[in-house]
């Protein structure tokens, strides 16, 4: 049974519920995975979701900070989350379907401004996250797993406007990228969007300093689709909505889908 997922940063799903909801009713993914959420479970206007179709739904928040949750049109099982290096934040959830995938929710740490662990702890963070996340693979072994979500990292030279200008600004830099990396390769994880997209500049992210985010197109790739490789090979039709970015009050993120054949 196909099915299409969405991964979206939303940046206050209280704030944007109204671009939720018009994503939801124009797209029509069978999953939404949102991001920073910025909001207790309690207090996500999850009702206004149900009315659009979208009955099952794990999450976990927090009060004005991180923040994650998975809406589905189909039935979903909360699998429990994941408190990678212990930070005590809500940023990763996970939800088995019916056909037996489950899908991970994740929000790694943006790390902060300078990337030094031993000036910013924001930075170490991030780093122990991505470990944490590389040791869990290797251990768990998942399969039949579905990755996604806001990762804060662009891996690849044409993932960013700029790959000289952005060597050494945090989500770009090498050692962020060597940590991805190695936890990508722990679980065998495909990356599905550039399977599907494997040449050309590709961005998901864009900041809000500039005055004109379209025309100055400074963006960086830092939301992510990924598999398992036993089921990479049905993933397909990934795509970026780049329009999205222009909607009204917008998040600085816009929604990166995919299809399974599953």
């Amino acid at each position: 049974m196909p099915f299409t997922l969405a991964t979206w940063n939303i940046n206050s799903v209280r704030l944007r519920e109204g671009l939720v909801s018009r994503l939801l009713a124009e797209e029509l993914p069978d999953v939404l995975c949102l991001q920073e959420c910025k909001s207790p479970v309690e207090k996500i206007p999850l009702d206004r979701f149900r009315a659009l179709g979208y009955n099952w739904i794990v999450a976990r928040g927090q009060k004005g900070y991180n923040g994650v949750a998975i809406l589905s049109r189909l039935p979903l099982t909360d699998a429990g989350d994941r408190d990678f290096a212990a930070l005590g934040h809500a940023r990763h959830v996970a939800g088995v379907l019916e056909n037996g995938v489950t899908i991970h929710n994740c929000y790694v740490p943006a790390g902060g401004d300078v990337p030094d662990r031993e000036v910013n702890v924001k930075f170490g963070q991030k780093l122990d996250y991505l470990t944490e996340m590389r040791d869990w693979a290797r251990a768990e072994r998942p399969a039949k797993s579905i990755l996604v979500g806001d990762l804060n990292i662009a891996p690849r030279e044409d993932d960013v406007w700029s790959h000289k200008q952005l060597l050494k600004i945090v989500s770009h830099t090498p050692i962020e990228v060597a940590h991805l990396a190695e936890a990508q390769e722990a679980g065998t994880w495909v990356d599905i969007t550039r399977k599907d997209i494997p040449e050309g500049k590709l961005y998901s992210w864009w900041s809000y300093r500039a005055a004109d985010w379209n025309a100055a197109d400074k963006g960086r790739r830092l939301d992510h689709v990924w598999a398992t490789a036993d089921i990479a090979a049905a993933g397909h039709s990934s795509r970026v909505l780049r329009p999205v970015r222009g909607w009204e009050q917008p998040s600085d993120h816009v929604p990166v889908f995919a299809t399974f054949d599953l």
